[in-house]
């Protein structure tokens, strides 16, 4: 199926979105969603039966124009164009007001020369807001009637009854309602202008993220700096970014070091250190250094880019919702069609003055607002992914936005997801009479096959470069691994697969256990540490007093899941898991409500797909997140409590927008009706009536800008610990970066990286120098100070 966004033009109210999803739906293959405050149509279909000219042609076929969309911005002239229309509109009616109401300001005309002159000004007033006519008219000839329609249809009544009254009536000065029609014209035209500016607030979001990349871009060809468009970057094409510059592309560092700020994706705040050989992204800026970046990822295909549509889509999707406003839309026109006719026919036989009577019924039309129920969803959406992807969190749909506020069940991954995703080897205990360093070479060579991600932590445990050559790799899913080195066969897993003398290490220290043994004898158990993230107790703690189940599901053993249980506060635990048993809880979960999952890898997925929302961290794998429907990119727990307070506060804001647009129509389309003047002798004039329409789309869309001011409830303040820089003699190479940072952070209460260019080690803690410094000379390594 392919997917293709459509711009669409003449689009009014809910009742045009409903018209254009009915008929494109109708179609045979396709599906589509109309979104009426982006004027967009996100159509999904079969390519081999349906083509985007005949979507085209059917959104065209019922009145509305559409085109495939464009990212060009809109023009600067062309809105400045429809401000001047709507001042001068404004100007023209102030003076018809006059001349029609001219015994108020003591001002006396004479009936024929005030008729040509309000005649004369309607006409101009008409003109200049024509496009309500040609839209309103053409919805109805394609019967397919609109809030146009109704302004159309209450402007003409209006401007029809006066030129009968100016031609056939005596005193008919008194029964001209020009006024009504050049009023209704113009705040309309006002309300519009206002709510076009309030609606282009709720996109701040989108505009900010396109504002990260850089229109233009330094690259080296034929030997030459040359400064381009970014449309023109091609891939492989060498970019030169100097300090303070903006990165175009994706790409890889080929020369040169620095930081960059990456806040603006993923939401933290300290710089990242860049050398040769690591990634970076467009719309980050390199703070400090030079680099030169070849090219993988250009346009659409940047990681930028790919956010910026996830939020657009998010945007453009319906949430459940909706329906309920759009059931109520299909039939809200023409119902206000009959009953505005019915109005004018009761009251002119209990009044017997029809002038009276069609006040009413241009009242009822005129006040009629379908334009607030169509707006009441989108904004409160359009506003809250904004938010979301301000607060790092990146959400695929607006159904995934309302679901998570109906949480009940919240899954966890462990590895990666609860923990950093960084093992490493904490010790090693060896049996029978084979060396450390033999049984640690023996288990690197064979995990160097594997990518599951407890190999890296023995891969970088392994201190040498040669690596014995393995024959007969097999990987042997939860289980382990198996290979053969010089004709014999190692197993390197759990204690059920690689433990064949069965020796017994019962120890609860939260410790992961990989045993390696040979086809006889068990050789060594490597014991693997994952520090668990600082906030991700904070987070269940805080998911748990909101009466929420947690639950963590792991393949790791019942110790180190219980460990994790102790230290996080989770209250279900599941251990020694397969990817299919993940998937199958999740479903059995489901049948006890909402339930959502959280995960990084690819044997997460398929419990991804299975919940209600699945939720991926954004340093996990791409498969997983393909597979979620929420993305956090800060890679924080704290994060999906952000996002379930988000969603019930965008759920409140669309509870709130709708019963504010059901109830202005419920109490004042009656009131228009006049069903209290005969007791109250209270008239809505149809001039009253356009300003209380306009005024209830205003409304609708500021009160979905409040969700602008949603901050999270809840934030994890971390112990800031002291800033050292430790100079190191004697690095030469990543291998010794990687012991050095393994000494360093082996230390409780020490986060440290190792710069390998510039000889030292960054590093964040309260820890003495003097414990600082053994470390990393018991590592082989000589401290020359510390600041």
């Amino acid at each position: 199926m392919k997917k293709v966004k459509f711009d669409i033009t003449g689009m009014s109210c809910s009742a045009c979105s409903s018209h254009i999803e009915k008929k494109v739906n109708s179609i045979e293959g396709v599906s589509c969603a109309v979104n009426l405050l982006q004027n967009s149509m996100v159509a999904q279909f079969d390519e081999i039966r349906v083509s985007q000219d005949d979507i085209i042609y059917a959104v065209e076929s019922i009145g509305y124009g559409a085109k495939v969309h464009t990212n060009n911005n809109i023009d600067k002239k062309s809105l400045n164009v429809k401000l001047i229309k709507l001042i001068t509109s404004v100007i023209m009616m102030i003076v018809l007001m006059i001349v029609a109401m001219g015994h108020m300001f003591s001002i006396h005309i004479d009936a024929n020369t005030s008729a040509i002159i309000q005649i004369i000004l309607t006409t101009i007033i008409v003109a200049l807001n024509f496009k309500y006519f040609t839209n309103g008219f053409k919805g109805l000839i394609k019967l397919s009637p609109n809030m146009d329609t109704l302004i159309a249809l209450g402007s003409t009544a209006s401007i029809v009854y006066s030129l009968v009254a100016v031609f056939t009536l005596d005193n008919f000065i008194h029964n001209l309602y020009f006024e009504s029609a050049g009023m209704i014209l113009t705040f309309v035209s006002v309300g519009k202008y206002f709510e076009s500016r309030s609606k282009s607030k709720t996109t701040e979001a989108i505009s900010k993220l396109m504002e990260l990349a850089p229109d233009t871009a330094l690259v080296r060809r034929d030997g030459k700096e040359v400064l381009i468009s970014t449309d023109e970057v091609e891939i492989d094409d060498i970019v030169i970014i100097k300090s303070g510059d903006a990165v175009s592309v994706d790409g890889v560092i080929i020369e040169g070091n620095g930081y960059t700020d990456e806040s603006a994706l993923t939401g933290e705040s300290m710089p990242v250190s860049k050398r040769c050989d690591d990634k970076v992204y467009c719309g980050t800026i390199l703070q400090s250094g030079y680099i030169e970046v070849r090219t993988e990822k250009v346009k659409a295909d940047t990681t930028l880019s790919k956010i910026i549509a996830l939020v657009e889509d998010a945007a453009s999707s319906k949430a459940p919702i909706a329906k309920i406003a759009d059931t109520v839309s299909k039939f809200f026109v023409p119902a206000i069609i009959l009953l505005s006719i019915l109005t004018t026919i009761i009251w002119n036989f209990a009044q017997n003055d029809f002038s009276v009577a069609l006040s009413f019924g241009i009242a009822v039309m005129v006040i009629s607002c379908p334009c607030a129920l169509g707006l009441a969803t989108p904004t409160a959406i359009m506003v809250a992914t904004g938010v979301a992807a301000n607060n790092s969190i990146l959400i695929k749909s607006s159904q995934a936005l309302e679901i998570l506020s109906k949480a009940k069940n919240i899954v966890f991954d462990k590895t990666g997801t609860i923990t950093q995703g960084k093992p490493h080897v904490k010790d090693i205990r060896v049996f029978n009479n084979i060396s450390k360093n033999e049984v640690i070479k023996i288990a690197a060579s064979i995990e160097k096959l594997s990518q599951h991600p407890l190999s890296y932590a023995i891969i970088e445990e392994y201190k040498g470069e040669d690596y014995y050559q393995v024959t007969d790799f097999e990987n042997i899913t939860s289980k382990g691994i198996c290979g053969t080195i010089n004709n014999k066969r190692y197993k390197i897993g759990n204690k059920e697969f690689a433990n064949p003398d069965n020796i017994a290490d019962d120890t609860d220290d939260g410790l992961t256990k990989i045993y390696v043994s040979d086809d006889n004898n068990l050789l060594a158990i490597f014991y693997i540490t994952d520090k668990i993230k600082d906030s991700s107790k904070f987070a269940i703690e805080k998911l748990n007093e909101l009466n929420i189940n947690t639950y963590m599901l792991t393949g790791d053993n019942e110790s180190s899941a219980q460990y994790v249980k102790s230290q996080t506060g989770i209250t279900h635990v599941y251990s020694r898991l397969m990817p299919d048993d993940k998937e199958r809880i999740v479903k059995e979960l489901k049948e006890s409500g909402t339930t959502i999952m959280v995960g990084d890898g690819i044997n997460d997925s398929p419990a991804l797909v299975s919940a209600d929302v699945g939720i991926a961290i954004g340093a996990g794998t791409d498969i997983a997140i393909d597979s979620a429907d929420v993305i956090l990119t800060r890679s924080d727990l704290l994060d999906v409590l952000t996002a379930v307070q988000l969603s019930k506060a965008t759920l409140r804001n669309i509870k709130e927008n709708l019963f504010w647009a059901f109830i202005y129509n419920i109490i004042f389309i009656p009131i228009a009706a006049g069903v209290l003047y005969p007791a109250l002798s209270i008239r809505l004039e149809p001039m009253y009536g356009t300003i209380a329409m306009s005024l209830s789309s205003v409304c609708v869309v500021t009160n979905a800008l409040r969700l602008k001011l949603f901050k999270p409830k809840y934030t994890y303040k971390e112990t800031k610990y002291n800033m050292k820089t430790m100079i190191i003699e004697g690095m030469m190479c990543p291998h010794c970066k990687a012991h050095v940072e393994k000494a360093l952070n082996s230390i409780d209460g020490v986060t440290a990286s190792v710069d390998l260019q510039n000889n030292c080690a960054n590093i964040e803690t309260e820890v003495s120098d003097e414990v600082l410094t053994n470390a990393v000379t018991e590592a082989g390594y000589k401290v020359i100070s510390i600041n």
